[in-house]
């Protein structure tokens, strides 16, 4: 959606930083009144450019506070090897994002875990079971500097 005033992005910028505002307060903020708002945010919802609404949970809290990125080489890259990989990890909780990548691998991931020894069971006993994974670098996360969703550092 190229037709995107000034006005839409404050209300996207509002949504992102608190998606459960009131149509009333958010009218207020870009300074227009709740119906035109309400006008611009079913526009963008039925363009795609909002996808949606979802709680952003703390997953430390949750028990989920081991975090590793992996470089994943596949044996096979040709479409059928890379559908059959791509369907394979998004079925997999652990994941929590994986992008194909250009460059000297295929794929980098984002798992979460509850320790080390989480991750290693992960590791040998549903990653490396993958269709077509030929070898796997993993980069242990010390830190959260920054993250979705907190624009904050995270201690």
């Amino acid at each position: 959606m190229e037709n995107l005033d000034g006005v839409d992005r404050r209300i996207l910028d509002c949504l992102m930083a608190e998606g459960r505002i009131t149509m009333t307060e958010l009218a207020e903020r870009v300074g227009l009144s709740k119906t035109p708002v309400q006008a611009r945010v079913r526009r963008m919802e039925e363009a795609g450019v909002i996808r949606g609404y979802q709680a952003l949970v703390d997953p430390v809290r949750l028990g989920l506070g081991h975090i590793a990125f992996v470089q994943v080489t596949l044996s096979d890259t040709r479409i059928a090897a890379l559908e059959a990989f791509s369907a394979a990890a998004r079925a997999l909780p652990e994941v929590e994002q994986c992008h194909m990548i250009a460059g000297g691998f295929d794929y980098l991931m984002k798992v979460r875990t509850r320790d080390i020894a989480g991750y290693r069971k992960f590791l040998g006993e549903k990653l490396s079971a993958l269709p077509h994974v030929a070898s796997t670098t993993t980069f242990v996360v010390m830190e959260t500097v920054k993250e979705p969703g907190t624009g904050i550092r995270r201690r």
